[in-house]
C-alpha cells in the first residue's frame, strides 16, 4: 500500500454504500475524472470532526488530491445517480451530469451521510456538458449552505472546495473547481418521477421503501405507507419553508429535482437573500416570470409535493380513482398547515408566545409598511430587538410608530419578563449573507485572495450573536441596482 493511500484510510472514512447496492436502473457507476494540478482552497474543520473524520497530519496536497477525486477512499463506490424533474414546469429525464456519489459515510453515531463530489466531470446524464464547475459557484455553495445550517435551517454540507488547475470554458475561460458536499441523502421528488416516467412499479416501490428505511422508518409499520411518507414529506417542507420565509431566503431554483426527500435545502443555483421586501423578489437570471419569486416558494412547495404525490398513485390504493382522491386530501392539508406554522413563526419573529385575535392583523400590517417603504426585511427586526441598524429616517414614519404602539401594547399580554426579546432573538438573525459580501468574497477568490471569504464565513457562523464590526456586513447594498444570479456552472 503507497503512502498517499495509507494517509485516505486515516481520515477514517466509513463507507456502507446501500445505494450501490440497488439495481443499475438506479445509478451509472462512474469514477470521476481526474484532474490536472488540485489545489484545496476551503476547508470544513469542523464538520469534518461531526463526522468523525481525522486529517490531522496528512498534508494539505494529500487532501487535495482526496477532495478532486483524484484518489478514491478505500471502501467507496461511485457513482451517478438517475432521476428526472420538473424544470420550471416542464419535465425531463436527468440525473447526475456533473456529480459523482462517492459512498455513504457512518459517522459513530451511525449517521448516515452522502459524499459527493460536484464538479467531477461527465456521466451518462451531462446531455453534452463538460461535466465541471467552476470557483466562483462552488464557493458560493459552500459559503450558503454553510450560512443556512448556523441558521438552523436544514441544509445539505460542504466538506471541502478544490482548485481543479484547470480552465473550464463558459462565456470565458474560468478556475474550474470541485465541491465535496454532504446530504443525508440524495434522493429527490425527480428520483421518483424518474421510475413513475420508466412505469416500472416495482423499482417503484423499491426506491419507495428504501427510502422509508432510510428516513423514516417509523412509519414501516403503517397500514399505509406511501401516504404516510408523503405526509412526512409535506410536514417536513412545509417546515423548511417557513424557515425560508423566515430569514428571507430565495432558493430560486425550485425544480423537482431540486426538493429532497431528506427536507435538507438543496442545490444552491441562482439563490439569494431579500434585502429591500418585496414578496415579488426575484433574483435569478433566467425567471423571467417569477416562478421562484419569495412569494411564490409555499405555493411551488405544494405543486411540487402533488408530482410527488402522482408517483405514488399506483402503490396508495389499488383503486385509482380512491387513490387520486386521498393523494389529494392529505395534499390540499399543505395550504392550512403553511399559513398556521407562518404565522405562528411571524408570532415569534415579533416576540409572541401568546395568542390574540389580531395577531395575524398585526403582522400583515408590518409586512404592507414594509413593502411601500422598502424597508430592509432583516435589519428592521433588528431594529424591533434594539439592535442598531443604520436606515436612515424610516424608522421615525408616522404609520410605523402607530404600529409599533399597538405592539407595545400586544406585548403586554405577554409575560413581564424579557421572555419576548429572547425569542425574537432566536427568530431574528442580526447578520444573513447579503448578496453585495457574498459577490465581494467571491471576487477576491476567483484573484486567489481568500481572506474575503473566510472572514465571511467566520462571521455567519454566529448569525443571532451581536458581534463586534459587523456594522458593514448588516447594511444593505448602496447601489439600487437590480442584483442578478445565476446556475451555477
Amino acid at each position: 500500500m503507497s503512502k498517499s493511500e495509507n494517509n485516505i484510510k486515516d481520515i477514517n472514512w466509513n463507507f456502507d454504500n446501500t445505494y450501490f447496492h440497488l439495481s443499475n436502473s438506479f445509478r451509472e457507476n462512474i469514477k470521476p475524472v481526474p484532474v490536472e494540478n488540485p489545489e484545496l482552497v476551503l476547508f470544513n474543520d469542523k464538520l469534518a470532526e461531526d463526522l468523525d473524520l481525522n486529517t490531522k497530519g496528512i498534508q494539505k496536497d494529500q487532501l487535495s488530491q482526496i477532495f478532486s477525486g483524484n484518489l478514491l477512499p478505500k471502501g467507496s463506490n461511485s457513482l451517478a445517480q438517475a432521476y428526472a424533474g420538473h424544470q420550471f414546469g416542464h419535465f425531463t429525464i436527468l440525473g447526475d451530469g456533473r456529480a459523482v456519489l462517492i459512498g455513504e459515510h457512518l459517522s459513530k453515531e451511525k449517521k448516515r451521510f452522502d459524499v459527493q463530489f460536484k464538479g467531477s466531470g461527465k456521466t451518462s446524464f451531462s446531455r453534452g456538458g463538460d461535466g465541471r464547475a467552476v470557483l466562483g459557484p462552488m464557493l458560493r455553495e459552500y459559503l450558503i449552505s454553510e450560512a443556512m445550517n448556523y441558521l438552523n435551517i436544514k441544509t445539505t454540507r460542504s466538506l471541502a472546495v478544490v482548485k481543479t488547475g484547470e480552465s473550464v470554458v463558459r462565456e470565458y475561460p474560468m478556475i474550474g473547481a470541485i465541491l465535496t458536499r454532504i446530504a443525508s441523502s440524495h434522493i429527490r421528488v425527480g428520483t421518483f418521477q424518474y421510475f413513475s416516467a420508466k412505469q416500472d412499479l416495482n423499482e417503484l416501490k423499491i426506491l419507495m421503501d428504501y427510502t422509508i428505511n432510510r428516513h423514516y422508518p417509523e412509519i414501516n409499520d403503517s397500514n399505509n405507507k406511501p401516504l404516510e411518507l408523503i405526509k412526512k414529506l409535506l410536514v417536513n417542507q412545509c417546515e423548511l419553508v417557513i424557515n425560508w420565509m423566515r430569514v428571507g431566503f430565495i432558493h430560486g431554483v425550485m425544480n423537482t429535482d431540486n426538493m429532497s426527500i431528506s427536507g435538507e435545502t438543496i442545490d444552491y443555483g441562482p439563490c439569494a437573500f431579500m434585502d429591500t421586501y418585496d414578496p415579488k423578489t426575484v433574483f435569478s437570471s433566467i425567471d423571467t416570470m417569477g416562478r421562484y419569486a419569495y412569494c411564490n416558494q409555499p405555493v411551488i412547495t405544494k405543486w411540487n409535493l402533488a408530482r410527488f404525490a402522482e408517483c405514488l398513485i399506483p402503490l396508495i390504493d389499488k383503486d385509482k380513482n380512491k387513490a387520486i382522491d386521498k393523494a389529494t386530501d392529505l395534499i390540499d392539508s399543505f395550504e392550512t398547515l403553511y399559513e398556521k406554522k407562518w404565522i405562528e413563526m411571524m408570532k415569534k419573529k415579533l416576540g409572541l408566545n401568546k395568542s390574540d385575535i389580531n395577531d395575524k392583523n398585526l403582522i400583515l400590517d408590518l409586512l404592507k409598511w414594509m413593502h411601500k417603504k422598502k424597508i430592509d426585511y432583516t435589519n428592521a427586526f433588528c431594529h424591533l430587538m434594539n439592535v442598531n441598524v443604520d436606515e436612515g429616517k424610516c424608522f421615525e414614519d408616522v404609520y410605523f410608530q402607530d404600529w409599533k404602539k399597538r405592539w407595545k401594547e400586544r406585548l403586554s399580554l405577554e409575560d413581564k419578563s424579557q421572555k419576548y426579546l429572547q425569542t425574537m432573538k432566536a427568530f431574528n438573525p442580526i447578520v444573513v449573507p447579503r448578496n453585495h459580501k457574498v459577490e465581494e468574497a467571491l471576487k477576491s477568490a476567483n484573484q486567489n485572495n481568500f481572506e474575503p471569504i473566510n472572514k465571511l464565513l467566520n462571521i455567519l457562523k454566529k448569525p443571532y450573536d451581536l458581534q463586534e464590526d459587523i456594522t458593514d456586513y448588516q447594511a444593505p447594498p448602496k447601489t439600487k441596482e437590480k442584483y442578478f444570479t445565476y446556475c451555477g456552472t
